[in-house]
């Protein structure tokens, strides 16, 4: 990747547009636009941050922590964190705080309740159809109306459940915020401006350019923390060059390309 200017034979100049010579650690999932991003921030923290320790895809906060579109380790262990934003529905998602969180829950309790009555009127609906017509009950009107509803109610609980599994309030919240110095969101022109950035966090433009100068957070260090991060960016690289050459991984493990390995048949030593 590189800038169209020069700085007396240093690095490139940010704020230029941006080249992208083929696309060989984009994931399955991720779209062109999202891919330039993560590179435009790596540009970014490369260049001016001066970090020369940079992941994608990083997962922090242990084994079951969030996963950070790119994190980095600048002079004098400086943490970074950016988080690409390709659409406002995309940083809608995201832009959830705690109150938010406990609102969606009320209302994910309140749909509960209604299923929980609809199974009753259910219940009720069936005994009457079976006194009705017990070889058809099936058919009568008012157990196929409960049923409907109740069908329909058990839909839109489920619906929130899934919604609250995927509920974030990264952006707001405090231990995500603790666990790096500087919190960056990069994203196209007019997706997010300053009105609508949360507090803490900085803003990057497409073009590998600071918008909003992050504010520097008061993060508690030492060497435990940095290297556990080091690790965590280098577990994410050697993920990331492995699926660039075409490596599998499955239950079994990784499966290299012209070179897939079958347990059954794995010599001994």
């Amino acid at each position: 990747m590189q800038g169209t200017g020069s700085n007396g034979g240093g690095p490139p100049e940010t704020g230029a547009k941006i080249e992208i010579l083929g696309m060989p650690f984009k994931r399955d999932n991720e779209s062109q636009l999202t891919y330039r991003l993560k590179w435009a921030a790596w540009e970014w923290l490369y260049n001016v941050a001066q970090c020369r320790n940079i992941g994608v895809e990083v997962r922090l906060e242990g084994a079951s922590g969030r996963v950070v579109d790119l994190a980095a380790v600048g002079p004098g262990n400086t943490l970074y964190v950016v988080e690409v934003k390709a659409s406002r529905s995309d940083f809608a998602r995201a832009n959830h705080t705690r109150e938010d969180l406990a609102i969606f829950k009320a209302q994910k309790r309140l749909y509960s309740t209604r299923t929980g009555l609809a199974l009753d009127t259910l219940v009720q609906a069936a005994s009457f159809a079976r006194s009705e017509r017990s070889e058809a009950w099936r058919e009568v009107p008012a157990y196929r109306q409960a049923l409907t509803v109740y069908r329909r109610m058990v839909r839109k609980e489920k619906s929130y459940d899934n919604r609250l599994a995927s509920y974030s309030i990264k952006f707001h919240d405090d231990r995500f915020m603790g666990i790096a110095d500087y919190h960056y969101i990069i994203a196209p022109a007019n997706v997010v401006n300053r009105r609508l950035l949360p507090p803490g966090w900085g803003l990057l433009a497409d073009c590998a350019r600071e918008v909003v100068a992050a504010p520097r957070k008061t993060v508690r260090k030492n060497t435990g923390i940095v290297s556990n991060v080091l690790r965590a960016i280098c577990r994410s690289n050697t993920t990331s060059m492995m699926r660039a050459q075409g490596v599998l991984f499955t239950q079994e493990g990784a499966e290299f390309p012209g070179h897939r390995w079958d347990s059954a048949n794995q010599s001994d030593g």
